[in-house]
C-alpha cells in the first residue's frame, strides 16, 4: 500500500497548484564557503484549496528537521528530490516551518579567488533553486520571497527586493531583504562578493544600483554606459511601468551564461566588464536590455511551460534589439535582423524543431521569436502593437501565460491573420525568405547588403567597380564587412586595391574583418596590415599580431617589443598570446622560466576559467607543457562551467593519444584530488 500511495502522491503533485496555492516564504540564511554549505531555516504561508494528504517541496539532497505545519511537528517523508509533507490538510490558510541544510551539486556556485576571498552566486534557470532552498521547480507556483542571509561583515550581499535592513553581530552583517510581488522560484538569487556600488534613478524615480569589484573602478563608465538609458527605453517603449521596486545589476565571476534576469537583481558574466577599448568588441549592452526586458517578459509574466519559451527568451531578443536600435540607430537594427535571419535560413536545412516546441534551440527560441515578433510589429503597425503589449502584461501580471493568451491581446487590437503567422513562423521550420527580405528591404543599408550578396558567385573582374564604390561610400559598417568577406578566397593581385580600400575606411569592423580574413600577408601588404596593431580594439590586435608574427619570422622581436605591455580584455588575452609568442621566439628573452611560470599561473585556479582556457590553449598549441600544466588541464574538468570543463576533457583525450603523455598523466594521477582523479581516470579508461 506505502508503494500505491508514493505513486499518488507524486501524481498529485504534478497537479499541486490545484490543491495548494503557496503564497509567501521567508528564509534566514547562513552559508560557509569552506564547507560549501547552506543551512537555514524557513517559513512557509500557504492556502489549502482543495483537502489533500499531501503536499510536498522540490529540495534536492537536503537535510530536514523541526518540520511543523502550525506549530505542529509532522510526519514527513524525504526523497532526496522533495519534501513531502503527510498530513490531513483541509481548506484554509497554513503555515509551514523547518530548519534545513544542505551542499548544493548545482545552482548555487562558490567560486574562490586570489586572497581567500570568495564570491557566491546563484542561478536558478535551467539549474532548479530547489538545489539550495527548498522551494518550486513548477513555474506556475508563484510566491512572494524575502530571505534573510548572515555573512562576513565585509561582503556585500544581495538578494531580490528591497533591503529592510542591515543589522551588525560582531564579524557577521545580517541582510534581510523583502519583495512585494510573487514570482516563480528559477529567479530567487543570492550574490555575495567584495563590491562596490553606484546608485541613480530612472526617470520614474525607479532605484538603480551598478555593482562593481574595487579593482574595475575604472571600468565601470564602459560597462553601464547605457544602463539607466536602457531602463528609461525599455519603460517607455513597453508601456507599463516597471513591475518591481528596485533595479541591480552584478557582474560576478565565472557566471554559467551571459546574464540571468533574477527578479530586480540581473547577475552577468564579467567578460563584459570592459574598459572603452574593449567595449567596441564586447560589450554589456545588449545583454544588459536583454535581462532588463525580461523582468516584463519572464518575470512579471511567465511561460507555463517550455513549450512556449519564446514568450520570454523572443520577447527579450526583441525588445533588447529595439532598445539597441535607440541608441546605435537604425542601420544597426535592420543589419542585426539581416544577420539573425541568415543563422536562421542556415540552421533550418537541419533543424527539424519550431519555436512552440519544448525542444526547441536558443536560436529558434531567442531569435526566430524576435524575428515572429518583428513580423507581428510591422504587420499590424506600431500603435496595435503597443496596445496589445500593454494588455497582455497588464491582463495577466504576476501570472503564467500561453500563446493563445497573447494572441486574444492582438485580436482585440487587429484582425492579422494569426493561423497563417503562427503556421509560418511558430510552428514551421522554414524561415520565410520573401516576407523577410521585404520587410528588412525598408532600409538602405540592407538593400545595398542584399544588391552585394547577389554578387558572390560572379568573377571579381566583373564586380569590382561595385565594390569599390561601396568601399567608398559611407554605407553602414555591415554592407563593407559583407565587400571583405567576398575577397577572402581572391587572389591577391587582383583584390589588393580593394583591400587597401577597406583599410582606409577606418572602421575598426571593416578592419577587423580584413585581419581575420587575410592570414597569408603578402610582403607589400605588411606595412598596411602592420596599421591594425594601433587599432582601439583588442580582437584586433589579437588577430593582427598572432598573424603578423607568423608570416614575417625576421620582424618577430620588433613585434615583441611593441605589444609587451599590452593587457587586453579581463581575460588577458593580449598579454596569453604575447607571453606563447615570445616563449616560442628564440633568444627573445633572458629570462624564458619567469614567462612559462606566468603563462602557467594564468591556467591555474587564481582566475576565471575564460582566463585559464585562454593560456591552457596557448600552452599546449605551443608545447609548452610540464607536470603542472597537465594538472591545470585536469583540474579544467571539474569547474562548474559546462564549456570549460568539456574543453578539458576534449583536449585531454587528444594527448592522451600520445603514448608519452599517456604516462605524464598516469605520473600526476595520485597527486589530485579525488574530483580530479575520477575524472581523469574516466578518460584513461576511454581509450
Amino acid at each position: 500500500m506505502k508503494y500505491i500511495f508514493l505513486l499518488f502522491t507524486s501524481f498529485l503533485f504534478a497537479q499541486q497548484t490545484k490543491y495548494a496555492d503557496f503564497k509567501s516564504v521567508s528564509g534566514q540564511l547562513s552559508l560557509n564557503p569552506k564547507e560549501k554549505t547552506v543551512s537555514g531555516a524557513v517559513d512557509f504561508q500557504f492556502e489549502v484549496l482543495k483537502d489533500c494528504d499531501t503536499i510536498s517541496l522540490d529540495a534536492k539532497n537536503m537535510e530536514f528537521s523541526n518540520v511543523k505545519i502550525n506549530e505542529k511537528e509532522i510526519i514527513f517523508i524525504n526523497t532526496t528530490k522533495q519534501l513531502k509533507l503527510v498530513f490531513p490538510f483541509k481548506k484554509g490558510e497554513n503555515r509551514l516551518t523547518f530548519n534545513y541544510s544542505t551542499k548544493p551539486k548545482q545552482a548555487l556556485y562558490f567560486v574562490d579567488m586570489e586572497n581567500e576571498e570568495v564570491q557566491i552566486w546563484t542561478q536558478g534557470q535551467g539549474r532548479y533553486t530547489s538545489n539550495w532552498f527548498p522551494s518550486f521547480d513548477d513555474v506556475n507556483e508563484k510566491l512572494i520571497f524575502n530571505l534573510g542571509i548572515t555573512y562576513d561583515k565585509d561582503y556585500q550581499v544581495v538578494s531580490n527586493g528591497v533591503l529592510k535592513e542591515k543589522t551588525a553581530n560582531g564579524n557577521l552583517n545580517h541582510w534581510q531583504y523583502q519583495m512585494e510581488k510573487p514570482m516563480s522560484s528559477y529567479l530567487l538569487m543570492l550574490a555575495i562578493g567584495k563590491y562596490d556600488k553606484r546608485e541613480f534613478k530612472s526617470k520614474s524615480r525607479i532605484p538603480l544600483e551598478y555593482y562593481y569589484e574595487p579593482k574595475d573602478a575604472d571600468r565601470f563608465e564602459p560597462t553601464y554606459r547605457y544602463s539607466k538609458r536602457i531602463f528609461d527605453f525599455l519603460e517607455k517603449e513597453i508601456g507599463v511601468k516597471y513591475p518591481w521596486k528596485i533595479n541591480r545589476q552584478i557582474p560576478v565571476r565565472d557566471f554559467l551564461y551571459a546574464g540571468m534576469e533574477n527578479t530586480t537583481s540581473t547577475l552577468f558574466a564579467t567578460r563584459y566588464v570592459v574598459d572603452s577599448t574593449g567595449f567596441c568588441d564586447r560589450n554589456y549592452t545588449n545583454v544588459d536590455a536583454h535581462e532588463l526586458a525580461h523582468h516584463w517578459f519572464g518575470d512579471l509574466i511567465t511561460a507555463e511551460s517550455s513549450t512556449h519559451h519564446w514568450l520570454q527568451e523572443g520577447f527579450a531578443t526583441y525588445f533588447a534589439l529595439l532598445a539597441e536600435k535607440d541608441i546605435y540607430g537604425e542601420d544597426y537594427f535592420y543589419s542585426k535582423l539581416y544577420d539573425t535571419a541568415q543563422q536562421i535560413k542556415f540552421a533550418s536545412r537541419t533543424d527539424t524543431i519550431p519555436v512552440l516546441n519544448p525542444k526547441a534551440s536558443s536560436l529558434t527560441f531567442y531569435e526566430k521569436g524576435a524575428w515572429a515578433l518583428f513580423v507581428l510589429h510591422e504587420s499590424i503597425g506600431d500603435k496595435a502593437f503597443k496596445k496589445a503589449i500593454k494588455s497582455y502584461l497588464n491582463k495577466y501580471a504576476y501570472q503564467t501565460v500561453n500563446t493563445q493568451n497573447f494572441f486574444d491581446e492582438i485580436k482585440k487590437v487587429s484582425d492579422f491573420d494569426l493561423d497563417k503567422f503562427q503556421k509560418t513562423w511558430l510552428k514551421s521550420t522554414a524561415f520565410d525568405t520573401p516576407t523577410a527580405n521585404a520587410l528588412l528591404s525598408k532600409n538602405k543599408a540592407i538593400q545595398k547588403r542584399l544588391e552585394i550578396d547577389k554578387l558572390k558567385k560572379a568573377p571579381l573582374g566583373e564586380k569590382t567597380d561595385i565594390l569599390k564604390n561601396v568601399l567608398e561610400s559611407d554605407v553602414y559598417q555591415s554592407v563593407k564587412e559583407a565587400v571583405v568577406d567576398q575577397l577572402e578566397n581572391e587572389k591577391y593581385e587582383d583584390k589588393k586595391s580593394l583591400l587597401l580600400l577597406a583599410m582606409q575606411t577606418n572602421n575598426i569592423k571593416v578592419r577587423q574583418n580584413l585581419a581575420g580574413s587575410l592570414t597569408k600577408i603578402p610582403g607589400d601588404f605588411r606595412a598596411n596590415y602592420e596599421t591594425l596593431l594601433d587599432d582601439k580594439s583588442y580582437q584586433t590586435q589579437e588577430i593582427a599580431l598572432y598573424w603578423l608574427w607568423r608570416n614575417f619570422p625576421n620582424h618577430r622581436i620588433e613585434y615583441l617589443d611593441k605589444s609587451k605591455n599590452w593587457i587586453g580584455f579581463n581575460d588577458y588575452n593580449l598579454r596569453t598570446l604575447w607571453l606563447s609568442l615570445a616563449l616560442s621566439t628564440p633568444n627573445y628573452s633572458n629570462d624564458p622560466d619567469s614567462l612559462v611560470n606566468e603563462l602557467i599561473a594564468f591556467s591555474s585556479t587564481k582566475y576565471e576559467a575564460t582566463t585559464r582556457q585562454n593560456a591552457l590553449e596557448k600552452l599546449i598549441a605551443f608545447k609548452i607543457i610540464n607536470d603542472q600544466v597537465l594538472s591545470n588541464l585536469v583540474g579544467a574538468t571539474t569547474h562548474h562551467m559546462w564549456q570549460f570543463s568539456k574543453f578539458g576533457r576534449d583536449t585531454i583525450r587528444l594527448l592522451l593519444k600520445n603514448p608519452e603523455m599517456r604516462a605524464s598523466f598516469n605520473r600526476i594521477l595520485p597527486n589530485l584530488t579525488p574530483d580530479e582523479q575520477f575524472q581523469l581516470n574516466r578518460l584513461l579508461k576511454e581509450l
